[in-house]
């Protein structure tokens, strides 16, 4: 996709989905970035937000700036870019498992949880994880922007 492009696509790789190295939602972070660095991406989303992306910068001992950086002037392949996080980062069995358990086990507050449900239709009170609710959210805009016009 060419720099400067308007058509914007929803980052509907789930938070909970891993590449090869085995962090969770690693690779939903690098397609957030890759979309903004050619203006793909939705305003409404983070391109390296507080949340998760943060979590996961933290957790693999990743400097928010740099990859960011690295991802905007080289625009890596998603394979490329896990070599880069290898070789920058920590990628130990032990902090990848740390880090897939701490995204695993977020949880939206109550009233957000409540908020999202209510907007994706939820009828299931008990769900309140972060990666579930999300990737609805991410589904529904989808079907919003190119399924139900």
């Amino acid at each position: 996709m060419p720099t400067g492009t308007h058509t914007k696509v929803v980052p509907s790789v789930s938070s909970g989905t891993a590449g090869p190295l085995g962090a969770i939602h690693l690779p939903r972070m690098w397609l957030k970035i890759s979309l903004a660095a050619v203006d793909a991406l939705p305003e409404d989303y983070d391109e390296c937000g507080s949340g998760f992306d943060a979590m996961t910068l933290g957790g693999l001992g990743l400097d928010r700036q740099k990859t960011i950086d690295f991802i905007r002037r080289h625009r890596p392949t998603y394979i490329e870019f896990e070599e880069w996080v290898v070789a920058n980062g920590k990628t130990d069995k032990e902090s990848i498992d740390r880090h897939n358990a701490a995204i695993r086990a977020y949880n939206h507050s109550d009233d957000l949880a409540k908020q999202m449900r209510h907007s994706s239709k939820i009828k299931h009170e008990h769900v309140k994880d972060a990666v579930t609710l999300n990737t609805i959210e991410d589904l529904d805009e989808l079907h919003k922007q190119h399924i139900k016009k």
